[in-house]
């Protein structure tokens, strides 16, 4: 049973909410058809309540690139807006939170931050851990990891040998027009025929590219992600009936009753859910629940979370319809050294953590060591 979707554990008194942006360099620059990142600027929402405190981190990007939100633009409507309707509302529960904020239009990934730092006070006032709450029936999760579009082939094999070598169990290959069939036929040729391997082109292409990427059906791939922009359900439609690689939709699923339509539609075979696209864990959890109702394979998406977040994450993922490994990496994948504890691949899984809310502590010193502007506080004098 899942006390947090039925309103079963206490709820909280807001006292305050503290914004903190960080900057957090990465082990590798990462690559994908809307830019190239070195660093990572962090977004956590941490807000105290009169029970205890809990953490939050905001997945939206430094840049408008990926989506609409970035980091700037999602503090300044938390500070201004959000924040405020949770402290005017005062006593409430994670599952409150939607309903609270659904005042203000969009900003899903502001919202889910706020959400999961509310449900982390929540559930470590209660004694429950995330994956408790969210209904997991595994102790550990297999991994995939998210290749980006690397300088050259001999480059890409190299790093994606690594990883192979490191125990991921799925490989999951960045593409874009001119860095597409050459490569994964060079990947698939290395990794041989029963890996797992997939693409995702995060909206890099066109209706007028379906006979390009059909070329890709020869490399028995698990699925090509979001190869349209996200708002043309029609053209994956299309896709879907050309082509024989399952379709993935990854942008294009902004909330349960869209991902409904686009299942309906023929649209989509697989869906990534990431949380902080969709406003929050327990709309993933509704999609996840829609999605299994209906047969549909789902998997959990990254965003190169922290630790704070992929401890989340792991937790989602270990849900029953959650059959396909995730962008769930090891903490060493992205970061040199995490916010929280590490999170270490072992035979290509990681352990869902046990511990009271998220399971995993804030490391307070490396936040003030890497801030990158003053911390704001909604709340406090």
């Amino acid at each position: 049973m899942r006390t947090g979707l039925l309103g079963g554990i206490d709820a909280v008194e807001i006292e305050a909410v503290e914004l903190h942006r960080i900057g957090m360099p990465l082990v590798r620059p990462f690559e994908t058809s809307f830019g190239r990142q070195t660093a990572r600027e962090v977004l956590l929402v941490h807000v105290l309540t009169t029970e205890g405190d809990g953490w939050g981190e905001c997945v939206a990007m430094a840049d408008p690139v990926y989506s609409s939100e970035y980091v700037g633009g999602a503090a300044a409507v938390i500070r201004d807006y959000l924040a405020p309707a949770l402290l005017t509302a005062r006593t409430l529960r994670a599952s409150d939170v939607a309903g609270v904020l659904e005042f203000a239009v969009g900003h899903r990934m502001a919202k889910a931050a706020l959400e999961v730092a509310v449900l982390d006070a929540q559930t470590r006032a209660s004694g429950v851990s995330f994956g408790e709450y969210f209904g997991a029936v595994r102790p550990e999760v297999d991994c995939g990891v998210s290749v980006g579009i690397a300088p050259s082939i001999d480059a890409l094999l190299e790093e994606v040998a690594g990883y192979r070598d490191e125990g991921y169990r799925r490989i999951k290959l960045k593409i874009k027009p001119g860095w597409d069939v050459e490569p994964v036929a060079a990947v698939r040729s290395m990794l041989g025929s029963d890996a797992l391997l997939q693409v995702d082109a995060n909206t890099a292409y066109t209706i007028a590219d379906i006979d390009h990427l059909r070329q890709l059906d020869e490399f028995g791939l698990l699925l090509i992600e979001q190869p349209f922009v996200e708002e043309d359900i029609a053209a994956h439609v299309r896709l879907a009936h050309a082509i024989d690689t399952p379709v993935c939709l990854d942008e294009s699923i902004t909330n349960t009753t869209v991902a409904i339509d686009a299942i309906e539609r023929d649209a989509t075979s697989i869906i990534n859910i990431k949380p902080g696209r969709v406003g929050g864990y327990l709309e993933a959890i509704r999609i996840h629940d829609a999605c299994r109702e209906r047969d549909v394979p789902v998997w959990c998406g990254g965003m190169l979370e922290t630790g704070l977040g992929r401890a989340a994450n792991v937790a989602l993922a270990a849900l029953p319809g959650f059959t396909l490994p995730g962008d769930t990496s090891a903490s060493n994948r992205y970061f040199a050294d995490d916010l929280t504890e590490s999170f270490v691949l072992v035979d290509g899984r990681l352990a869902v953590p046990a511990g009271p809310g998220s399971g995993v502590t804030v490391r307070t010193e490396l936040v003030d060591d890497w801030q990158v502007r003053p911390p704001e506080w909604v709340g406090r004098a």
